[in-house]
């Protein structure tokens, strides 16, 4: 199955009242675990990739080019998109190019009126592509490949205003942060969360920082029409964590555990764990049969 835009998925999700995961790659071994875990739970999935994982990757086309490969090698036949997250204006524009079917412009940190602006450009360009387009409003808290949010809660009006470019998906800032939440953190601000709703619609929300969120959380926040979750540190701290202890035992020293196949075979299996658990909790794990 070739890949696909987020649209039909992010629609169906909404409608179904489940969320669709968008897993961060970083490598092949990332890729390859996040579509077989999709194919086995036949679930929708987005690929997200950051600027700087397509750089360590070298470049927007050798991703694009590796997963389409990689999904006609495994016959991947659930929907996948693949996805630009936290893109910048240029990135966006580069990643289109290349054959991405979805892309994040991330115009947080620009005032309102020139992320408005640069929005309905990517909108045009990847409307022509066939792809789709989400857009950030109120900055996510923490730090994504260098992109630094203070946690601004989205303001509804602004939503409203963003949605009006052409979106397909809006990310809103509603007290959530990158990274691993630290030991305070008072949790997603569902009043905030309701108002934006009340505003915009019916229209796919993005949560951003999935990692450590509460389940009983997840689940709110998809009642109130989130429909695509972000998930990057966690698959990285079970892929750290499984890689740790396969060298802490001496595997790494016995035969041929040296074999990166071999070495990086615990982590490839923790990533798919942590797939699994998430999608599961997503509520997407059926929806593509």
């Amino acid at each position: 199955m070739p890949l696909v835009n987020a649209k039909e998925m992010e629609r169906k999700a909404l409608e179904g009242h489940y969320a669709v995961g968008a897993f961060n790659i970083n490598n092949l071994e990332w890729t390859k675990a996040i579509l077989l875990t999709a194919q086995e739970l036949k679930s929708p999935v987005m690929l997200g990739v950051s600027e700087g994982a397509c750089k360590y990757m070298t470049g927007y086309k050798v991703v694009a080019d590796m997963v389409k490969a990689m999904m006609e090698t495994l016959n991947i036949t659930v929907p996948v998109a693949l996805h630009l997250d936290h893109g910048t204006y240029e990135g966006a524009k580069k990643a289109l190019a290349a054959g991405f079917t979805s892309v994040m412009f991330d115009g947080s940190h620009y005032p309102l009126e020139e992320n408005l602006a640069k929005t309905k450009e990517i909108v045009t360009i990847a409307n022509f592509l066939g792809a789709t387009v989400e857009a950030e409003v109120g900055t996510i808290g923490g730090e994504e490949d260098g992109v630094v949010g203070m946690g601004e809660v989205a303001d509804p009006e602004e939503c409203l205003t963003l949605k009006e470019t052409g979106i397909d998906m809006l990310a809103a800032g509603i007290g959530n942060i990158h990274g691993k939440y630290p030991a305070n953190w008072k949790g997603l601000q569902f009043d905030a969360l309701a108002a934006i709703k009340e505003k915009i619609g019916d229209f796919p929300l993005v949560l951003h920082g999935g990692t450590g969120i509460p389940e009983d959380q997840i689940k709110k926040a998809i009642s109130l029409g989130v429909t695509k979750i972000n998930v990057n540190t966690e698959c990285q701290l079970y892929f750290q964590e499984a890689t740790r202890k396969y060298i802490e035992a001496g595997k790494d020293l016995e035969g041929k555990g040296y074999d990166p196949r071999k070495l990086l075979a615990p982590g490839f299996e923790g990533i798919k764990e942590i797939v699994k658990i998430k999608m599961e909790m997503f509520g997407s794990v059926g929806k593509a049969e």
